[in-house]
């Protein structure tokens, strides 16, 4: 079982005020200060230092926090094997951004399932930030994103590498200095079309949610070329993949996305890729959990045995 001072350390991480701390701990705040300094005490070095009148960690500290949120939630896995050690059954608790659990993860959990009924899951679905927090919190054992992670913080296996497009409807006509013009290629006839992401900017985009994967890779790309989300000439923001899809098959404006979110309508023939010359990106679908963990070789087993399910799918 942690050290109760390691307990409070979280806590006072997760608030980054000690009087916050006492309360969630239902201890008094000169308590949490004598633990945190029994802390310092004990390794040599201070865990937390005021900066402009708030409370932030030291280098230090920052390691401590990394070892401690890995030990919290190697912990949690313990007591639950331990508690489900008769019944020889494992519980997982993992999650998924939004664009995975729609369009990448049923056919290998499916197949995880069926070979392992007695296993007990629990699949999350949020999006990025908020599963490195839940990683963070140790509510979720592993999780599979798209978006950036710290790698400093977390260990990772690759569950597959992705495209990343532009999408528009159909039939849909861009417009190029107020003339409207055609895709790229219509039949055998060749007619304008936007070579460049800087050719889209007159366009509607639909975007996700802030804290998304999806939206954090576009958003990061076009800063390398030096663009912005605000240039295009109109925005809106939807928190579902399932709808901007719909959204852009009724030609209510292009967006950026992974091939996987994209193909089923792609072959259904209801939208299209827009071909750039400037905009050639693959992206990785990433397992990720603590680093450090003591159940890192029982995550890789996982992790590795989905993956061989999804290639074997993409075989096919």
């Amino acid at each position: 079982m942690l050290d109760q001072r390691i307990y409070t350390f979280l806590a006072v991480c997760e608030n980054m005020n000690y009087t916050r701390a006492a309360e969630v701990l239902h201890i008094t705040q000169p308590a949490v200060s004598h633990q945190i300094k029994s802390l310092e005490n004990q390794y040599g070095v201070q865990l937390f230092v005021y900066e402009n009148k708030r409370l932030t960690l030291t280098p230090a500290g920052s390691l401590l926090l990394r070892s401690a949120v890995t030990i919290s939630n190697d912990e949690k896995l313990t007591s639950e094997q331990i508690t489900r050690s008769s019944q020889r059954r494992l519980s997982l608790r993992f999650g998924t951004t939004l664009t995975i659990a729609d369009f990448a993860i049923f056919k290998p959990l499916s197949a995880y399932i069926q070979n392992h009924p007695d296993t007990d899951i629990r699949m999350l679905v949020a999006n990025t930030d908020e599963l490195l927090r839940q990683l963070r919190s140790c509510e979720t054992h592993f999780a599979l994103v798209e978006g950036y992670f710290d790698r400093l913080e977390f260990d990772s296996i690759t569950f597959r590498t992705e495209p990343f497009t532009a999408v528009c409807a159909a039939g849909h006509r861009f417009v190029s200095n107020g003339a409207d013009v055609n895709v790229r290629c219509v039949g055998t006839r060749q007619t304008p079309a936007p070579m460049s992401v800087k050719d889209l900017l007159g366009e509607s985009l639909l975007v996700r949610e802030p804290g998304s994967g999806t939206r954090d890779i576009f958003e990061k790309n076009l800063e390398a070329m030096n663009l912005s989300l605000s240039q295009f000439a109109r925005i809106t923001e939807i928190g579902s993949m399932h709808v901007i899809l719909k959204l852009v098959a009724a030609d209510l404006g292009i967006s950026f996305m992974y091939r996987a979110a994209s193909q089923e309508s792609i072959d259904s023939g209801i939208i299209r890729e827009i071909p750039l010359d400037d905009f050639h990106v693959t992206h990785d679908f990433a397992f990720i959990w603590n680093k450090g963990s003591i159940f890192a070789d029982t995550y890789r087993q996982i992790c590795r045995e989905m993956m061989e399910e999804s290639s074997s799918f993409h075989l096919k």
